[in-house]
């Protein structure tokens, strides 16, 4: 019987405890909205130094606001980034010496040797198109200095209202056709691994302002002049026509909120030394990018 009597007095004091302990947990309530914690505590509770309060009084509630400190990630990725902008090329070739090296050949009198007005370029067609498999930015310094690489293809087309033309023979040579084309247009392109420095000015928001500049290593993939004419229709001519299979360049990018601009210049010539043509591409252009 004493036995019996331990027991459901032992029994009955856990009871009290655990109200007493569920009760105070009650008193504190916490609700989180995106990254802020609302903790609202009830003051339903006697006073110890002032016992008598009216119910208005018993029954009011402490509300605090405090910002969430969730932990950021030293390595973010971005996904399939579009670039669209517009190409060109600093022409520092010596077209007398060029056209006495045999790259740039007269297949006829009549068609004239290839100099600067054969290689200008339309400036309103010429595009550069590039599609970014993905990007990581990692963090080196508070999230404000970073270090952004990735991996994607860099598309350049060149559009000549001449009649130059890039043929792949035994030896690959450039020349003068003998009709006008209403598109003639060299194709270029690049499996490119750009490096940046990235300087966020606003880490946490995606509106702030973003510097991001470095260089890029690009290996030629393909290389294609298509033209069309009304005498032979459309022609697609493949080859790398004696152009660098690698392409070293210098790049930039600076966002303002939604907006991010790119830019980028090529550290070597388009084509082959022993061409003797000296041709450095460059873009400018919008990308299409979460950060």
């Amino acid at each position: 019987m004493k036995r019996l009597v331990c027991l459901t007095a032992a029994l009955m004091v856990a009871g009290i405890s655990f109200a007493q302990t569920d009760s105070t947990a009650k008193n504190t309530d916490t609700v989180k909205v995106g990254n802020f914690i609302i903790i609202k505590k009830n003051r339903n509770t006697p006073d110890s130094e002032n016992p008598v309060k009216t119910t208005r009084e018993r029954s009011s509630f402490n509300y605090k606001v405090v910002r969430s400190t969730r932990k950021r990630s030293n390595v973010s990725t971005n996904w399939w980034i579009l670039d669209l902008g517009f190409a060109n090329y600093r022409d520092n070739t010596n077209y007398a010496s060029a056209q006495a090296g045999g790259y740039l050949k007269v297949l006829r009198p009549a068609d004239g040797a290839v100099d600067q007005n054969s290689t200008a370029l339309n400036t309103g067609k010429s595009s550069n198109v590039n599609i970014w498999f993905f990007m990581q930015k990692l963090n080196m310094v508070q999230h404000v200095v970073n270090l952004k690489y990735g991996l994607g293809l860099e598309m350049y087309n060149f559009r000549y209202d001449s009649r130059i033309s890039f043929r792949r023979d035994v030896v690959p040579y450039a020349y003068n056709d003998s009709i006008s084309f209403s598109k003639n247009k060299l194709y270029v392109s690049y499996l490119t691994v750009p490096f940046m420095l990235n300087i966020n000015t606003t880490p946490g928001r995606s509106r702030g302002l973003s510097v991001s500049a470095g260089v890029s290593a690009g290996y030629r993939i393909e290389g294609r002049n298509k033209q069309i004419s009304a005498q032979r229709g459309k022609q697609k001519y493949n080859g790398d026509f004696n152009f660098e299979p690698w392409r070293l360049a210098a790049i930039a990018e600076v966002g303002l909120g939604p907006v991010r601009l790119y830019g980028t210049y090529s550290l070597n010539r388009l084509q082959k030394d022993v061409t003797r043509i000296e041709q450095y591409p460059y873009a400018i252009g919008i990308r299409f990018s979460n950060w």
